[in-house]
């Protein structure tokens, strides 16, 4: 029998390690000295880059709808801490250095978290939707994604009106599994973002047009059984084009998916066998 972890003995040494690691990110922070982006301004700048809206109240599976209800609750509160936010040359973005702890003190409730690969819920869960409309934005401008975690090769719901790649996503945990994107180039960029009821709205904006514009699409997607085990497969590309020419100049493999499926394949779902 495998020895447990120090977190694996009860719930306390599991907050005791979580705790931990809090600490050690901000011992981290504050020793490396990055210049993040704290600045915001209520007026917009004047390019846009990119914008996308997501569906706030999706039926995932049989997870329970009032968390998704609670999730509304939580990205309504997050977003006034991000909203406006400039991005300036040399500053890095960090989702929770703005949004800080999602607590019930602070007015959030409990919504869908991702605990061991399952769904599970937790104080200011929902917070991963966020985190992917950000990182589904960024990957259209020249911003440097210098933090980004997976659910670690997990497919965990079933497609229900998916409109941007799988694995395009993002996996966040109050603050040492951070979203964080810094800004290499002379542009200053800009957040907006709010909630409108139905839909979690974003826009990235910039102070200048960029010279490139990013297609960003899968190749290759298949479902495969492997050793009877169901598996999510394709690749995530992101094509760099010219803006004023139209040439094509980079094509770049962010993402190959070999994602286990935690749910139920529906018939229509073609399956190879591997």
């Amino acid at each position: 029998m495998a020895r447990k972890l120090f977190c694996e003995i009860s719930p306390f040494t599991y907050r005791l390690s979580v705790e931990k690691e809090i600490l050690k990110r901000h011992l981290t922070d504050f020793f490396q000295r990055l210049h993040f982006a704290r600045q915001r301004s209520d007026t917009s700048l004047p390019v846009v880059i990119y914008r996308h809206n997501s569906l706030i109240r999706r039926r995932l599976g049989n997870v329970d709808m009032q968390l998704q209800e609670n999730k509304a609750v939580n990205l309504a509160l997050a977003v006034t801490h991000i909203d406006g936010v400039l991005i300036r040359p040399g500053e890095t973005f960090s989702l929770w250095n703005l949004v800080g702890r999602t607590t019930a003190r602070r007015g959030y409730k409990e919504g869908l978290t991702i605990a061991k690969g399952r769904p599970d819920k937790g104080i200011g869960g929902g917070m991963c939707q966020l985190s992917n409309l950000i990182h589904w934005m960024v990957l259209h401008s020249e911003l440097t994604i210098t933090e980004h975690h997976h659910h670690d090769g997990l497919d965990l719901f079933p497609d229900c009106g998916r409109q941007i790649p799988f694995g395009t996503g993002t996996s966040i945990s109050y603050n040492y599994i951070d979203y964080r994107v810094t800004n290499n180039t002379s542009n200053t960029y800009q957040l907006r973002l709010q909630v409108d009821g139905e839909y979690l709205c974003g826009e990235l904006r910039a102070l200048q047009p960029l010279q490139h514009t990013f297609h960003i699409h899968a190749e290759n997607e298949y479902f495969s059984r492997e050793n009877g085990i169901i598996y999510r497969n394709g690749e995530v590309y992101r094509d760099i084009i010219d803006r004023i020419s139209g040439e094509h100049i980079d094509r770049q493999l962010i993402r190959t998916n070999h994602a286990r499926v935690m749910y139920e394949c529906p018939p229509s779902i073609v399956i190879r066998e591997q």
